[in-house]
């Protein structure tokens, strides 16, 4: 048996401090929990949570009053939209007013892979989703089936939105219009607009009643500014694409949930440059194109890759008319991206 290596100085030093990193964190956080004992609160109240931020989370009560909140220990998960069990403070803690105990089971939740925290939930009891998209920084068909596969893994409903078509000549429009129409035969739903022509704004509004709503996309699309338009008094800060890189930048840094005019609500989450999809099987993102479904298990061979191999249906299906050739060559490019993401998941971070 090979002699067990006898760590440095160093090493020693390093692992002595995370320890005591470790005793110290502990320790605060019984100290903060001094303040929350039972005979310090009340009874217990229905909220929701609008915003999170670290180890507090701004919730709001059913009488519509905006509380901000410590977070119990036993609380590992907590995002905008959760519904929460909280108790008020008789003498508060700073601007603490309360904590809160527990959550409810999540209707829906939006997840997206993370590669330090595994799965990482985005926003919960979500009904729909509305998938903006732009022709500046880019209009990428790719990005827009990324999404989708998340809808339909979570279950929950998308909506396509086109924005800045004002910046579309007829030609350049039409174009899109084609390409949107794969999604519209799919059946899901497509709406254009622009925030400075005013096209498409009422019915996006009508769309949003009585829904809880996020609106997701790469930096860029006019996230911060759609919200703006149908939230006019929530001054979501807005920035230009960049001219050198061509990229969005990032505006919102905290997700928040915002109350409709009309009935509803709309969470205003941080830009997504890019949705991955790492931690789904194969099989599951197969199904997630909603078109492949009638001829997912036909194929000649169990293990066919539904490229060139023989007998695959799918391929056969796309030959014959009856799936996009853009969604197909989209699949394999997202199975390859997949394969990637897990691979960097693997590498150990520095």
């Amino acid at each position: 048996m090979a002699k067990k290596k006898k760590l440095s100085k160093g090493q020693s030093r390093r692992i002595k401090a995370n320890h005591q990193k470790r005793i110290d964190k502990a320790k605060e956080t019984e100290v903060s929990d001094v303040s929350w004992q039972n005979d310090n609160l009340g009874p217990t109240e229905a909220a929701v949570v609008i915003s999170r931020f670290g180890q507090h989370a701004d919730i709001e009560t059913t009488d519509q009053e905006v509380l901000r909140c410590n977070i119990r220990r036993t609380v590992t998960s907590l995002v905008c939209g959760d519904e929460v069990i909280f108790r008020r403070a008789k003498v508060s803690d700073g601007d603490l007013a309360g904590v809160i105990e527990a959550v409810h089971e999540r209707r829906t939740q939006l997840t997206r892979p993370d590669f330090y925290d595994g799965v990482k939930v985005v926003a919960a009891n979500i009904d729909q989703i509305l998938m903006v998209s732009a022709v500046v920084p880019e209009f990428t068909p790719q990005i827009i089936d990324r999404y989708l596969v998340a809808c339909e893994d979570m279950g929950i409903e998308p909506i396509l939105l086109l924005n800045k078509i004002d910046l579309l000549d007829q030609e350049s429009l039409e174009y899109i219009d084609e390409v949107l129409d794969i999604y519209r035969e799919l059946g899901y739903r497509v709406l254009l607009v622009s925030t400075k022509s005013g096209e498409g704004i009422d019915e996006l509004k009508h769309m949003l009643e009585d829904k809880n709503n996020i609106f997701v996309g790469q930096s860029g699309v006019g996230k911060s500014t759609l919200v703006n338009t149908v939230l006019p008094n929530a001054d979501i800060l807005t920035k230009e694409v960049s001219e050198n890189s061509g990229l969005g930048q990032h505006t919102t840094t905290v997700s928040r949930l915002h109350h409709l005019p009309s009935g509803g609500n709309l969470i205003d989450s941080p830009g997504i440059r890019e949705f991955g999809l790492w931690h789904l099987d194969v099989e599951r993102v197969t199904w997630c194109f909603k078109e492949f479904r009638e001829f997912i298990g036909g194929c000649r061979f169990r293990d066919c890759k539904h490229l060139n191999d023989p007998g695959c249906l799918l391929r056969e299906a796309v030959d014959e008319g009856k799936i996009s050739e853009l969604r197909f060559e989209s699949y394999h490019r997202i199975l390859e991206s997949m394969a990637d993401g897990r691979a960097g998941a693997r590498a150990p971070r520095v």
